[in-house]
């Protein structure tokens, strides 16, 4: 079994993955949402400090597995330094403990690994990733080979959710919020500006689309339950019509056989229904994350790591450091 850990951001996590057969043995996460909500994002200080209370919690439950253990995974890259270094430090003890080799797992890999979690991989396949730090397009090939096709140039489509959301003191996260208020609110009532609408690139960007709203907002002054559900609601409906512009460019120049949505804001339902619609016109197969485990996770993590066992990918303790910020794979 592996032992994998999750730090990235504000949930805490561990995960015990058996290796034959990709069955999760434990999983458990603690979130971090409630203590972050009244600053309306993530205080990467705080992130860190709540990681040293869970953490060792969620390991207690884990010792009676510790005999079967064949390898310790932690993420190490991408996310925030200060809440990576927790788990990395964590991951440093109980490798040498234990006398046990070192997975370093690249948490955007997590992701798209969390479409296989008790399950064997289906590659290639092109995949959405969207998050509160990222929002690209990677071909995926196999475990070492990935390829980013598109990115965004300034905010991801989760944080600018995020973002709007602080606007209105909606509080955080800001996608499920804004989602759930959407259901109520008229989408067509503020026409907001798609971003790149006229660019034949393939590249994505939110800060124009954010400043709209926050344009909007101010001229609107006090705003009544009504009117915040349809900024949501318009917002939204804008937000993922920039994905799918680019998305159609993309599968017009070459129709992937396989195509996924994962990340924290793949569980937008109006995006994955949009999805779900240009997949069906293109005969192509759309492959979704489970609801719990879109989000940040070890699970995923976990499952990366069974893949890199398997090719004996480990690094040595010392040369196991965080990285904030990873272009490539």
């Amino acid at each position: 079994m592996i032992l994998s850990i999750e730090s990235s951001c504000d949930d805490s996590s561990i995960a015990i993955t058996e290796i034959a057969t990709n069955r999760l043995i434990y999983h458990k996460k603690i979130s971090q949402e409630l203590q972050h909500s009244v600053y309306g994002g993530v205080v990467p200080e705080l992130a860190a400090r709540l990681h040293v209370e869970a953490l060792p919690k969620i390991l207690e439950e884990c010792k009676e597995y510790f005999p079967k253990l064949k390898a310790i995974a932690v993420t190490n890259a991408p996310g925030l330094s200060v809440t990576l270094m927790e788990g990395v430090t964590m991951a440093k003890a109980l490798a040498i403990s234990l006398n046990l080799p070192l997975i370093a797992v690249n948490h955007l890999k997590g992701h798209i690994y969390s479409l296989f979690i008790e399950k064997d991989s289906i590659l290639p396949l092109t995949v959405l990733l969207v998050s509160g730090g990222h929002t690209q397009i990677i071909e995926v090939n196999s475990l070492s080979a990935m390829k980013i096709l598109a990115s965004t140039m300034d905010d991801s489509f989760g944080e600018s959710f995020d973002k709007v959301a602080k606007m209105m003191d909606l509080g955080y996260p800001g996608g499920p919020v804004i989602q759930e208020l959407s259901f109520n609110g008229d989408s067509q009532k503020f026409d907001f500006p798609v971003p790149l609408r006229q660019s034949p690139k393939i590249e994505f960007s939110y800060s124009g689309l954010k400043n709209a709203v926050r344009v909007e907002i101010e001229k609107q002054g006090i705003l009544s339950d009504e009117m915040k559900a349809d900024i949501c609601a318009s917002f939204q409906r804008t937000a993922v019509e920039h994905i799918m512009q680019k998305l159609k460019k993309l599968f017009k120049q070459h129709a992937p056989k396989n195509f996924a949505i994962v990340g924290g804001a793949s569980a937008n339902v109006c995006l994955r229904g949009e999805v779900e619609k240009l997949c069906g016109k293109y005969a192509t197969a759309l492959m979704l994350s489970e609801l719990k485990y879109c989000s940040d996770n070890a699970a995923m993590i976990g499952r990366v790591a069974v893949e890199q066992y398997k090719v004996s990918d480990f690094i040595k303790i010392d040369e196991l450091d965080v990285q904030t910020r990873v272009k490539v794979f």
